[in-house]
């Protein structure tokens, strides 16, 4: 991995809702734990993200202590519309450092000429200090997070010297066609440890629990759908 294709940042907020999204249509939610690899990569895409690459998560650290808030909670009835009354089981007072990198995305060669690592890197910087070009969810857009660089492993964890503690099977991620290369879409599954207050995630293609969900074809991009980094570098005054 290079260090020009890595970042490193804080993000917290108030609340959290991690879940698995295959069994959160409507009705009652709890959060898992500690953060799924999804929404990470979610956080990593709203600060900075083009198709360009792929960002990978390395590692995420809890810095607080896990506890949860349950709220009643009325979300929208998909069936009949109008609204219905739910209890969410939320993460609290939530903080975690996260290291990731990007790595080309080779199933869009339309972008080759994009694959310039340094500006892209620089770009994601100044994005990360910015707060993110996108707002910031922790795992649900009810839950509004913020983000700051930081320098990961810095400052103490509440998990510190808590040794292993494993989760069992939880949702890991999306394999989305325009990164396999399948034109299908499934969920994959993982078993992560939490050492310290530490998770290293396994790489997608290590995760070997997976469920199809449905067919979907990749989008490929015309010349006239997207913007060269050097034209973003130009425009934010690189």
């Amino acid at each position: 991995m290079s260090e020009k294709n890595s970042i490193e940042f804080k993000v917290w907020g108030r609340y959290a809702l991690f879940t698995d999204p295959l069994t959160r249509i409507g009705g009652e939610k709890c959060s898992y734990h500690i953060p799924t690899y999804e929404s990470l990569k979610g956080i990593a895409k709203s600060i900075y993200w083009k198709p360009t690459f792929i960002w990978v998560i390395d590692e995420v650290r809890v810095m607080k202590r896990i506890r949860t808030q349950t709220k009643g909670t009325k979300p929208l009835k998909y069936s009949s519309g109008g609204n219905d009354l739910s209890i969410y089981t939320f993460l609290a007072d939530v903080e975690y450092q996260v290291r990731a990198h990007f790595e080309w995305n080779l199933r869009h060669p339309e972008m080759a000429q994009d694959r310039i690592e340094g500006k892209h890197y620089v770009i994601a910087q100044r994005m990360l200090e910015r707060g993110g070009r996108q707002d910031i969810f922790l795992g649900t857009r009810d839950c509004q997070g913020y983000v700051v660089p930081c320098d990961f492993g810095s400052g103490g964890s509440h998990y510190d010297e808590d040794g292993q503690f494993a989760y069992g099977l939880m949702f890991h991620g999306f394999d989305y066609p325009d990164e396999t290369g399948n034109a299908e879409l499934h969920a994959r599954f993982c078993r992560p440890v939490m050492s310290n207050g530490c998770i290293r995630f396994e790489r997608p293609e290590q995760c070997t629990i997976r469920k199809f969900i449905r067919p979907m074809h990749a989008k490929l991009f015309g010349n006239d759908q997207w913007q060269s980094v050097d034209k973003e570098l130009f425009e934010i005054g690189g």
